[in-house]
């Protein structure tokens, strides 16, 4: 049997930022971190904006950080998250700059701070336009200075244990019990038992359920599956974010995201006859919350047909862009575009889940001994539609209550080892290796067209009701491989999207309402 005090799935700021904290506040404490790529590889990385968090509190206030919160979560959100969250944030920040995540200053060495649409001040602190990465970077540095953690890569996980898996007959749905979970080791093709005191879910958003996302391919909604199938609370799932500014492609899968600091540095976006548009939508312009800019351009490709529209940089100071936004310019010119001659081709695409895991204000589920922190969770600092670059602050700031209470629970000691030791093996005697996966790439394929054409940035009655349908053959399908197959990281994967495709359709069939990042044209007024 594999023990762990703590079991930490996944390896972004949220995971690695709780195992820090846990680490050091239980020095005894064993504390297993396991992540299904790279170390290295999570949403984090790839989060180019920065942190949203009140630095200067001569020009900016909590107050205000608190009421473009509100305001671009359509008044959705919980505001008492909302002010701890915001309140909390910058010694939560401090501790990052600590433990050695660098940010860029100004010519007089305070903080440059940029603005993202939403904002009503510059409060985004940054590292050029690679922040997430420079975060990841000083966190997995840290970590591997512990002592008492352990970071596994290619470690892929299959299902939470909870009773039901150690005796059936007691198992109770109102008083569910997380015990650790079943662990594939990629590398190895084994299914390992790893048992925890507690486990924290970390696994990042659900990009891969769209044919366009801007999340990297592991984020497939996995921590979602889990819990879901664990049978935990689940909400908020019909508000998705999309992006309005991906570099357009005609490929599927990941698309490169243009920041929303480019806009807030001073880019306009016109249509491919060089018109501009937003001034016909918000007042704000392109300094409108995600939601209502990403709309905009997709009401403008319908009513055009264009593909695409165009983000105007051209105007913009070079020696500055260059300095803030580097490597978008070398992403944009190795494409065969050079931003300061022509308009770059955007397109809004999946970027961030505003739901999730329900949990409290310290990261708990509705699952005892199961936290969670992060994209896959449902806060309610969100609401109907996330303030630009207020997740990495939601990641430190719930990483740190859930590891406060981590702690308080491994003091307390009141865990029953009962179950915990009486965990079964993983069971795939009589199983089969499946010889092909082509099945699942169709059915994956399959699953991601139907949402990015039944469930996207504009829903309709008659939408998701068709992909309701379809949806759960191609469940009824993955059931069937499920049955008789071992279980592979692809086959995995596509049980997680199946979850999470169901949870964003059948809640965006209750959703009764237009708020956010929720449009449903029969719901016009």
């Amino acid at each position: 049997m594999l023990a762990t005090d703590v079991l930490v799935i996944g390896s972004g700021i949220s995971g690695l930022s709780y195992a820090l904290k846990v680490a050091q506040r239980n020095p005894d404490a064993k504390i297993t971190i396991v992540t299904k790529a790279d170390e290295d590889e999570s949403n984090t990385k790839y989060a180019q904006g920065g942190v949203a968090v009140v630095t200067d509190f001569d020009k900016d206030s909590f107050k205000k950080h608190i009421e473009d919160t509100m305001m671009a979560g359509d008044y959705l959100n919980d505001r008492e998250v909302v002010e701890m969250v915001v309140k909390e944030g910058p010694k939560r920040f401090k501790e990052i700059i600590d433990w050695g995540a660098q940010f860029d200053v100004n010519e007089i060495g305070t903080f440059d701070l940029g603005k993202e649409g939403g904002h009503s001040e510059n409060r985004v602190v940054h590292h050029k336009d690679i922040t997430g990465f420079e975060i990841e970077r000083a966190l997995l540095a840290a970590i591997d200075k512990l002592e008492n953690t352990t970071l596994l890569a290619h470690h892929h996980v299959i299902d939470l244990i909870t009773e039901h898996h150690v005796k059936a007959s007691e198992f109770n749905q109102e008083n569910i019990q997380c015990y650790g979970a079943y662990v594939l080791d990629i590398y190895a093709k084994k299914i390992l038992k790893y048992t925890a005191k507690i486990t924290l879910m970390a696994t990042g958003g659900v990009g891969q359920v769209y044919e366009n996302t801007t999340n990297p391919v592991i984020a497939t909604g996995d921590g979602i599956g889990l819990a879901y199938r664990a049978k935990a609370e689940i909400g908020n799932m019909a508000f998705i974010q999309f992006h309005p500014t991906a570099l357009y492609s005609n490929r599927s899968g990941r698309l490169f995201l243009i920041s929303e600091a480019v806009r807030g540095f001073g880019a306009k976006l016109r249509t491919m006859k060089d018109e501009p548009f937003m001034q016909d939508y918000d007042e704000r312009e392109e300094l409108a919350s995600r939601d209502i800019v990403a709309r905009a351009i997709d009401d403008v490709m319908k009513k055009t047909g264009a593909e695409f529209v165009g983000l105007d940089c051209r105007h913009l100071d070079r020696e500055k862009f260059l300095a803030h936004f580097p490597n978008i310019y070398e992403k944009c010119l190795s494409e065969g575009i050079d931003l300061f001659n022509q308009l770059i081709p955007v397109v809004p695409a999946q970027h961030y889940l505003c739901g999730g895991i329900n949990v409290d204000k310290d990261g708990q589920t509705s699952i005892k001994n199961l936290f969670a922190v992060g994209e896959c969770t449902n806060t309610g600092l969100h609401g109907a539609n996330r303030l630009a670059s207020n997740s990495l602050l939601e990641a430190l700031v719930y990483g740190h209550n859930a590891a406060v209470k981590t702690a308080e629970l491994l003091e307390k000691d009141d865990f029953n080892y009962d179950y915990l030791s009486n965990v079964p093996e993983w069971d795939d005697e009589g199983m089969r290796m499946m010889d092909e996966m082509v099945v699942i790439t169709y059915l994956r394929k399959d699953l991601q067209s139907l949402m990015s054409d039944l469930v996207g940035i504009v829903r309709s009655d008659e939408r998701l009701k068709l992909a309701a349908m379809q949806a759960d053959k191609i469940f009824k399908s993955v059931n069937e491989l499920y049955q008789f197959s071992i279980l592979s990281p692809q086959l995995s994967e596509l049980r997680n999207l199946v979850s999470v495709a169901h949870l964003i359709i059948s809640q965006s069939i209750q959703q009764k309402e237009n708020r956010g990042a929720f449009f449903n044209k029969d719901l016009e007024v």
